[in-house]
């Protein structure tokens, strides 16, 4: 059957419903059919709306990659608050702090207004039209092999407009990057069960270990796993259920755990196998190659390597055997070293060994339609890109979702390696480092005021996908949505097949309805289908039931021995993602700056946290300037005295430092990321974010008030000499200690 000009599955694949998707929907189904799509003002100012009465419509959060819904109440034709969507199975109704920051993302006055043209030093507005002429221009004569795009994590039907736009001008150059993926445990995942995110059921659990998976912060979806902690707290499961943290500087998970056991920095992977190897001591049946691998793992072994006692190691086999099903998780405090592969696939082997998989790990459902599925970042790419820019192989670059400028280790010289490439491009918020250097300027709508669609990484209860609508009226009419733009891109290469499409909300209603019978739409008329989908802001996806395999092997499984002192650079640090900057992204919205960090209450700042005894032998208090420097680079920024951290490490939250971004963000506390080391994990080549050694040393300077700005009361733990809740002396508190 032929469709305006050319074939019914070229026309799918311009919708983003090519592969199986194609057998699931026939033609005459939506008025595309023939060109005669109708589209009218989806922000005229309702009859219902009364003066200081709310109105309420389903939405997206973009804060992160989560994929939660939400609810956005509007008055006057302005949103006032974000809640979440109950009817989401991603977050059932909750919104974290970040979530509802994104009303302050779309008020934000430093947001970019209008097209910028680089004028030499300078930005100088420019028309869209003339923007986009301009892009056409210095793509002509260009190879396919010779432009490139940048992107964060993408999916829906904007990753569909990309993909098509890429393939248009024959280029395979999509670098997805994200600066703090999961990227070696989805790994180690894939060789493990057989899939990079499998579901874990918490609720299903008795005893959780967690090996650095901050769940309860800023780990995959954290409002998920947050629900399923508090039924796994339930006596519904046989009893209330024990949480394990296994870490060398204490998260907000490793603070509401029963048990924090401090160990030693990289160690993880030998700790998991030792406790495979008290397991199969205790009388538990062990495969061969499990037994194989951890043979060596004694606990006198494990002991000396990891500093975690004997005692620990024991009891925590003792636990896992004696309460089943369990569950254990590999997170960013075990993946980020040069052997993190190898530390994850030892906690997937103590999965296998306790009989988990299939229990408390589940396969994801099977979605059919893969070309909106989450395109996920890893920290490769920016390796990759700036290999390609280094050695002068892009003339051409396009830049979305990301800030490699900041995020990128400096020792990589990216900033120095995109003055490479002739053309580039940036779509973004704000200018922020990577827009900085940009030669062109897009300026995007917020996630408040912009069409799309998008399907998380993470699937939860079956799956879905969630719908992006405008809440309000633009607030800068010289802003358009990435969709808008990729569209308008694609008209210039193929304009026969995107003619029918007068904009992106035209392109995302005609693709929604297209498949309406797969969607549970049936034989509803094209508009009200569409206005149920708005009104509940997702659709629910026809999905399989996956498969996981449990057959991995544990054949060549040696974790290295814990590096030997170095007198030079003596201790690890440990870059920490807060629940509120993440990468940094968000660094320009006072309402982040302004919330406490949830263990030190730290605010509107960086600060280096050691152990008492570090800072006792380094001569170092509360409040001091230190400097720490690495192989790679140094930031100086006020010492945090706290006994959640190994005495071997010490810890700089990531997300500020910025030199742009905006008022909030610049110039607010220090960058960690340009000085990491550039050392990789040696099977997935990604960045190792733990590997970096650093040295602390006295600036002689202390913070200008008498104390650090915190939110915890004065020194002592006195709050206003109200003794409301006292705080303890470290030697008083043992972490390690069960509740």
């Amino acid at each position: 059957m032929i469709e305006n000009g050319f074939n019914r599955r070229d026309f799918l694949k311009v919708l983003g419903w090519g592969g199986t998707a194609v057998a699931l929907s026939g033609c005459g189904n939506t008025s595309v059919q023939d060109g005669a799509e109708l589209v009218t003002s989806y922000v005229e100012p309702p009859e219902y709306a009364l003066p200081g009465i709310g109105v309420y419509f389903n939405s997206t959060c973009a804060q992160c990659d989560a994929g939660c819904s939400i609810t956005g109440r509007v008055r006057e034709g302005r949103v006032l608050k974000l809640e979440g969507n109950a009817a989401s199975a991603i977050n059932h109704g909750k919104l974290c702090g970040l979530g509802q920051a994104g009303v302050q993302a779309h008020y934000n006055p430093d947001r970019v207004r209008e097209p910028l043209l680089r004028k030499g030093d300078k930005g100088e507005t420019i028309a869209w039209d003339k923007a986009l002429e301009l892009i056409n221009e210095k793509l002509s004569g260009v190879k396919g092999d010779e432009v490139a795009f940048l992107t964060g994590g993408v999916s829906g039907h904007v990753g569909v407009l990309l993909k098509n736009y890429l393939e248009a001008l024959g280029s395979k150059n999509h670098f997805v990057y994200d600066a703090v993926a999961p990227s070696v445990v989805r790994a180690a995942n894939k060789k493990a069960y057989g899939v990079e995110m499998p579901r874990l059921r918490m609720d299903k659990a008795q005893v959780v270990v967690s090996f650095g998976a901050d769940f309860l912060g800023a780990w995959v979806s954290p409002v998920h796993f947050s629900q399923q902690y508090a039924q796994f707290r339930k006596a519904a499961n046989g009893g209330r259920g024990v949480l394990v943290q296994v870490e060398s500087k204490m998260t907000l998970t490793g603070a509401n755990a029963d048990r924090w056991i401090a160990i030693r920095p990289g160690t993880e992977g030998i700790l998991a196998l030792g406790i495979v190897n008290a397991l199969g001591a205790a009388g538990l049946s062990l495969p061969a190659d499990a037994t194989a691998a951890s043979k060596t793992y004694d606990a006198e072994r494990v002991s000396k390597d990891t500093g975690v006692s004997i005692e620990q190691i024991n009891k925590l086999a003792a636990l896992l055997k004696a309460r089943s099903p369990s569950l254990v998780i590999a997170g960013s405090a075990a993946e980020g070293y040069a052997h993190g592969s190898q530390n994850a696939a030892a906690v997937a082997l103590l999965n296998r060994v306790l009989g988990n998989i299939g229990k408390t790990i589940e396969a994801p459902a099977n979605v059919p339609f893969t070309q909106v599925a989450a395109a996920t970042g890893k920290r490769a790419s920016v390796q990759a890109l700036n290999d390609s820019m280094a050695n002068g192989k892009l003339k051409v670059l396009f830049s979305y979702g990301a800030n490699p400028v900041f995020t990128a280790p400096g020792a990589l010289k990216l900033k120095e390696n995109m003055q490479k490439v002739g053309f580039k491009v940036v779509f973004s918020h704000y200018l922020d480092e990577t827009a900085l250097e940009a030669d062109l300027v897009l300026p995007l709508d917020s996630a408040l005021e912009d069409w799309g669609t998008s399907m998380p990484e993470y699937l939860t209860d079956g799956a879905q996908l969630n719908i992006q609508q405008p809440l309000m009226e633009k607030l800068h009419p010289g802003t358009r949505g990435a969709g808008d733009i990729l569209l308008a891109l694609l008209k210039q290469k193929k304009a026969n097949e995107y003619k029918d499409y007068e904009d992106f909300y035209s392109y995302l209603r005609s693709a929604v309805v297209r498949i309406k019978p797969a969607l549970g739409g049936g034989s509803t008329d094209d508009d009200t289908f569409w206005g149920e989908t708005l009104s509940k802001g997702l659709v629910k996806l026809p999905a399989s039931n996956g498969m996981l395999s449990a057959k991995s092997s544990a054949a060549g499984l040696v974790l290295p021995a814990p590096a030997a002192e170095d007198s030079a650079f003596p201790l690890h640090l440990i870059p920490f993602v807060t629940a509120n900057l993440r990468d940094g992204r968000h660094a320009n919205q006072p309402w982040l700056q302004e919330s406490p960090d949830p263990l030190t209450t730290i605010v509107w700042d960086s600060w280096v946290e050691l152990h008492p005894k570090t800072a006792a032998k380094l001569g170092i208090v509360e409040g001091d300037i230190v400097e720490v420097t690495s192989r790679s680079g140094s930031v100086k920024a006020q010492a945090y005295v706290f006994p959640g951290i190994h005495p071997d490490a010490v810890s700089i939250p990531l997300g500020n430092g910025h030199t742009a971004l905006g008022r909030w963000a610049k110039d607010v506390g220090v960058n960690v990321f340009g000085m990491l080391d550039p050392i990789v994990d040696k099977d997935t080549g990604e960045l190792a974010l733990n590997e970096t050694r650093v040295k602390i040393s006295k600036t002689g300077k202390r913070v200008l008030t008498k104390f650090i700005v915190k939110d915890e009361g004065f020194a002592g733990g006195s709050q206003a000499g109200k003794k409301i809740a006292v705080r303890a002396s470290t030697d008083e508190v043992e972490l390690s200690g069960e509740v």
